[in-house]
């Protein structure tokens, strides 16, 4: 901490300091043969260490816990206590004590005192203690500015204040990808580095939806009755080491009906992230609401609601396909279909589906045969709207893997 003393003397002193856990003490032991000049003088020293283990001196375990000897670092998402005391040196009574403490920030101004009341006279050889708590939320330099005001026994007013200057780090590094499935589903890849000095344990990584949709946590595989995390059961941080937590999005269904509510840049949800470092303190991050620009499917969207995955060569098999009208119009749709080189339709081509509102949607099955042998792409379906004279062509709906029953296959 920095602090900027007045050089008025007053009859009241204030000391404040932070409240922080210790730290384990690791001893270094320095050994040599008995041969050498200091003989057993360096075991000797080492067995009359309280730190070390009686019987496992040069193995460096500690059994000792030190006092902090500075501020040290205070992450963001960390509760910041500190401990203020005002005492009394002088030998006369001092009367209306007042003890203000704010946090002033890059942004705002806080009050962290948990009285504004007075005291009404303190003695000589007294104090007055108060313990704020307070967690930080913001990155950046920070300053506590503790001011005290009172009144001496012949009734002058008097007033200080000290200033603690610190600074609140970055403890993790977050970065988000979003990846579109063919269905309305959404995955989120979430990157979490530790940029910390210390290890961290994970307490928890969740993601908080938003209003219109339902998440799926994909970070535990099944294990028995129970899901184990991919993390195991132990589920540390290193310093400098990033970890990629995997969550799965659908748009609830009364979004997924209507087509044009998804459009554009839609609110997936925020992260939150919730840790513990050494000793327990813990430490817990929100991000901003996560936002992901939807795809653009033009004003007609065509999905494969349903496919096998495996058909047999030259044999028929059903699809369908699930068509919606994304503009702000009404369709009347004709649909073609077009054989390719593989795959071929049955049923009649240029049939009328009828008039298609704007955000509602049709299911249409469709029979369909394969005549080359391995992966194929399904494709060849073309879509007019006949009241604009729009065609709208579909090459690569989906993939599907043709086998021949009388041999072995491996597509």
């Amino acid at each position: 901490m920095d602090v900027n003393q007045t050089k008025q003397e007053h009859l009241l002193a204030l000391k404040v300091m932070r409240l922080t856990k210790p730290t384990l003490f690791t001893n270094l032991p320095v050994t040599c043969e008995d041969r050498d000049l200091p003989g057993d003088l360096f075991s000797q020293l080492m067995r009359d260490d309280p730190s070390t283990i009686k019987g496992a001196e040069t193995i460096m375990l500690g059994e000792m816990l030190t006092l902090p000897q500075n501020f040290g670092n205070i992450f963001l998402g960390e509760t910041f206590s500190s401990y203020i005391s005002v005492h009394n040196d002088s030998n006369q009574v001092v009367k209306d004590i007042l003890v203000k403490a704010d946090l002033q920030t890059s942004s705002q101004r806080l009050n962290l005192s948990a009285s504004n009341s007075a005291v009404a006279e303190l003695k000589p050889e007294c104090c007055i203690d108060d313990v704020i708590h307070h967690e930080v939320k913001e990155i950046g330099t920070h300053i506590l500015v503790c001011a005290v005001s009172y009144t001496s026994q012949f009734g002058e007013k008097l007033y200080f204040r000290k200033f603690f200057k610190f600074q609140v780090l970055k403890p993790l590094d977050v970065k988000t990808k979003f990846y579109n499935a063919e269905t309305d589903e959404v995955f989120l890849e979430a990157q979490i580095q530790n940029i910390t000095t210390s290890p961290m344990f994970m307490e928890k990584v969740s993601l908080e939806p938003s209003m219109m949709y339902h998440v799926t946590e994909l970070n535990s595989v099944a294990h028995g009755d129970q899901g184990e995390s991919t993390f195991g059961k132990m589920s540390y941080l290193q310093p400098m080491d990033t970890r990629q937590y995997l969550y799965c999005l659908k748009p609830k269904q009364e979004y997924a009906e209507k087509a044009g509510v998804i459009k554009g840049v839609t609110v997936i949800g925020k992260l939150d992230i919730v840790w513990k470092t050494n000793l327990g303190e813990r430490g817990r991050l929100q991000t901003s609401q996560l936002q992901r620009m939807a795809p653009g499917y033009g004003d007609i969207r065509l999905s494969l609601e349903v496919i096998p995955d495996t058909v047999n060569l030259e044999e028929p098999f059903d699809i369908i396909c699930k068509i919606t009208n994304c503009s702000e119009r009404t369709m009347d749709l004709l649909l073609e279909m077009c054989n390719t080189s593989s795959v071929h339709w049955l049923g009649i081509s240029g049939r009328q589906l009828g008039k298609l509102t704007p955000g509602s949607s049709l299911l249409l099955p469709l029979t369909v045969f394969s005549s080359v042998q391995g992966l194929q792409s399904i494709s060849g379906l073309r879509l007019t709207d006949t009241f604009l004279k729009r065609t709208y062509e579909y090459d690569d709906i989906a993939q599907v893997c043709v086998i021949c029953p009388f041999i072995s296959n491996d597509c």
